[in-house]
């Protein structure tokens, strides 16, 4: 079979296994392994062999400048203290448990090399965590800090994983030559992804074209990874730095309609990706069952279990640990950011692992102390980890009352920044009338004022009570919906007799006043 049909039989059933995961309310992530799996012993179908640094390039960047770009800014530099402790805190206490852990199950592999295997299966996946968290509304904090612990990770693990397979190489070390390498990839990393960054801004700025925007838009965060790379800094900090950077100025540096389309397109991109990474993962087994044909599976297997439960047992201590004992030692700290136990709880649950531990597996140089047994311990920790924890998520929230709290919460920042919003442009028009003197702009504003009045009347109502909110607001939504498909009914009519240039322009109004209002009623 030929690598394009490959492509499309793969892509098919990724959708197909993703509204079968729909239909039986599973996160998509873990449908796609398992059907990933099965696909994998299917007669005739090619064994698919992942050049571990394609993949990493290939899927990383996007994927995590997506993130990057969505994340709320001053809500990461808000919690940037339990992200970092997640990031880089938790991924160093992992990989040390899970060293522990191998070298007393297997001990002729060497320490470095077990360090190693703790490297490759410490940091929970981005794409993973993006993959299972969407499916549920959680509070912010909770989600702030598990995105923002997914965009750092990556860089710390690897960091950590290119110092121990060099450590198994040379057999000694200089720790305080390895935490200078640490810092100097990071930083490394986060300036060549502000200087990319800024670059895609500064070209934004002389472009008056929508798909060359966007078309510049990705292509960033792939510059910004390879650029690093070839420096050996960390990509994966110079990708999310370029994110971030663009997500903060996208109001000041894009126009409506690219950052209208860029939307679908991201969309567009996340989904392809993000279901190829899962099927392709899933594909692996057979490749890694193959290598340890003639081994014996029951101490691999007995390993498999153990460091599974070392690496949902570790992230719960680390987790926890980390979350009081701050507060325990500083009473400033336990009055001004209390944390629900709960909440602990949620963040320690969500430990998926993904493409990054076995791309990292699949990259260790051949031959490498225990190559194999590192390559299986891998897959199973992201198969472990997704169906157990991936599965179950939604009934630890639940169980826990965390979707209630978040469904609870008030929206006053909302309505506040709507109705400022409108007071703003009303000021505009106003002071746009007293110096102009031609009667059709006075002609044309009242009609403008009138419009954003009623505007001003809906961020009103939206500041009342909730239950006044939900009532009038939501009626009055669901009463332009009926507005709107009766117009788009008498479109349709008009098709064959008009203009189609004219036809596809209304059509769109229709279609973003539509989207608006279906978002507003799904926030509400």
């Amino acid at each position: 079979m030929h690598v394009f049909e490959l492509l499309l039989v793969l892509l098919a059933a990724c959708v197909a296994l993703a509204v079968l995961a729909n239909r039986l309310n599973l996160p998509v992530a873990v449908t796609l392994v398992l059907g990933g799996m099965g696909l994998a012993f299917v007669p005739g179908l090619p064994p698919l062999v992942l050049d571990p640094e394609l993949v990493l390039a290939l899927f990383l960047p996007p994927l995590l400048q997506v993130s990057a770009y969505r994340t709320d800014w001053p809500a990461f530099r808000n919690h940037l203290r339990p992200i970092l402790l997640l990031a880089i805190g938790a991924v160093f206490f992992t990989a040390g448990l899970v060293a522990v852990t191998a070298k007393l199950f297997v001990p002729s592999l060497p320490w470095w090399a077990a360090v190693t295997l703790g490297a490759i299966v410490a940091p929970p996946d981005a794409v993973a965590a993006a993959s299972v968290l969407s499916r549920f509304k959680l509070p912010k904090r909770i989600v702030t800090v598990l995105e923002g612990e997914s965009l750092i990770n990556d860089a710390s693990s690897l960091v950590l994983y290119k110092f121990a397979v060099a450590a198994v190489g040379v057999g000694t070390v200089s720790y305080g030559q390895g935490a200078l390498q640490f810092f100097g990839v990071a930083i490394g990393g986060a300036l060549v992804g502000w200087i990319v960054g800024r670059a895609a801004m500064w070209i934004f700025t002389h472009l008056e074209d929508t798909l060359l925007d966007l078309t510049i838009t990705i292509l960033a965060g792939f510059a910004a990874y390879l650029a690093a790379e070839a420096i050996h800094a960390s990509g994966v900090l110079a990708a999310v730095t370029c994110g971030l950077l663009l997500g903060r100025q996208q109001h000041g540096e894009f126009t409506a309609r690219t950052r209208i389309e860029l939307v679908a397109v991201w969309n567009f991109l996340e989904f392809t990706l993000t279901s190829l990474v899962f099927i392709l993962i899933g594909l692996q087994l057979r490749g890694i069952v193959a290598r340890l044909a003639d081994d014996d599976l029951r101490p691999i297997a007995l390993l498999a279990v153990a460091m599974s439960v070392t690496l949902i047992a570790g992230r719960f201590v680390w987790v926890f640990a980390s979350t009081w004992v701050p507060r325990a030692l500083s009473r400033e700290l336990r009055e001004q950011d209390p944390t629900p136990w709960r909440h602990a709880a949620v963040v320690s649950w969500t430990g998926m692992r993904g493409v990054v531990s076995l791309a990292a597996a699949l990259a260790l140089p051949d031959p490498f102390p225990g190559r194999d047994i590192i390559l299986f311990l891998a897959f199973c920790s992201i198969f472990v980890t997704l169906v157990i924890q991936g599965t179950t998520l939604g009934w630890v929230v639940r169980r826990l009352g965390v979707i209630e709290e978040a469904a609870a919460l008030p929206e006053p920042e909302t309505a506040q920044a709507r109705a400022e919003i409108t007071t703003a442009a009303l000021s505009a028009i106003r002071e746009h009338l007293d110096v102009s003197e031609a009667t059709e702009h006075t002609e044309a504003a009242a009609e403008l004022v009138q419009e954003y009045e009623v505007r001003a009347d809906r961020a009103s109502i939206e500041g009342q009570d909730p239950e006044t909110k939900s009532g009038q607001l939501e009626a009055q939504q669901r009463l332009r919906l009926v507005a709107i498909a009766a117009a788009r009914e008498k479109l349709a009519e008009r098709a064959e007799t008009m203009d189609a240039e004219a036809h596809r322009a209304l059509g769109e109004e229709l279609d973003l006043e539509e989207q608006q209002i279906r978002r507003a009623l799904d926030g509400a």
